[in-house]
């Protein structure tokens, strides 16, 4: 059902493991994706996270709406708040850095979920769709609020009132996601990012995220306030010679880049 892998130091695969329902989340699912997330993201060892889907067809379709038929009470999940039935919120809780390697489609809940990720790495076969306006429900995971601002209201709009699927490549062209692969180079690509990622001190991973994340929520002027604030106490702890120490590998970086 859920897949966690250690393939080298610093990283972590999360495979949504049902390709025979295309991932679709189950409430048992949802459940062990949160504790999943919650144990990664106490692990000391675990600096950056992979999620992806099993198989080529979904990264996830969202809902299980084959479970959710059979439970009077399955649709609160469409409004759940706790991380362990909202696995966008799941995902948003890790304060490290999660990618988000597409390798199919990801509708709906499916879309909110991929949305929930920092960094999204996309197969040719990725597509993203929101189809809450045609199955008759509102979203409750993110996805009005996040996709707008992804895209700008406009680009939005199109996606939510008519249900249309997005493309990888037109994903990419709009600014949704940052790559597109084949799909045989998908993981590939992604487990390259998270170790360039992981190759960064585990605590500045989190403060760094934390600031994109917690700045990008406010206006600029109060973001702007918030990075000041917390650069103060962070550079404050910096010495001269932990920058004299780190200098030589960023410079020893830049040439072999």
């Amino acid at each position: 059902m859920l897949l966690v892998e250690k393939p080298f130091a610093g990283v972590a695969v999360v495979t949504l493991n049902r390709p025979e329902a295309m991932n679709a989340l189950s409430k048992a699912l949802r459940a062990a994706l949160r504790q999943a997330m919650l144990e990664l993201d106490a692990d000391p060892e675990v600096r950056v996270i992979v999620l992806t889907g099993a198989g080529d067809r979904a990264f996830t379709a969202g809902l299980d709406l084959k479970e959710l038929s059979t439970d009077p009470l399955g649709m609160g999940a469409a409004n759940a708040t706790d991380p362990s039935e909202n696995p966008a919120r799941a995902v948003l809780a890790s304060r490290k850095p999660v990618i988000g390697a597409i390798n199919g489609v990801a509708i709906t809940g499916g879309f909110e979920v991929a949305l929930a990720c920092d960094v999204l790495i996309c197969s040719t076969n990725a597509r993203f769709a929101d189809t809450h306006a045609r199955v008759g429900i509102t979203p409750g995971w993110g996805l009005s609020q996040k996709l707008s601002r992804a895209l700008g209201p406009y680009r939005a709009k199109e996606l939510s009132l008519t249900g249309n699927f997005l493309d990888a490549a037109k994903a990419y062209d709009w600014g949704l996601i940052n790559r597109v692969v084949e799909p045989g180079e998908l993981m590939a690509e992604a487990l390259k990012l998270a170790r360039e990622m992981a190759d960064i001190d585990g605590d500045m991973l989190v403060t760094y995220k934390a600031m994109i994340d917690d700045g990008y929520a406010l206006a600029m002027g109060d973001g702007l306030e918030l990075e000041h604030e917390r650069s103060v106490a962070h550079n404050a702890e910096v010495t001269p010679e932990m920058v004299a120490a780190r200098r030589s590998a960023v410079q020893a970086r830049g040439r072999s880049q």
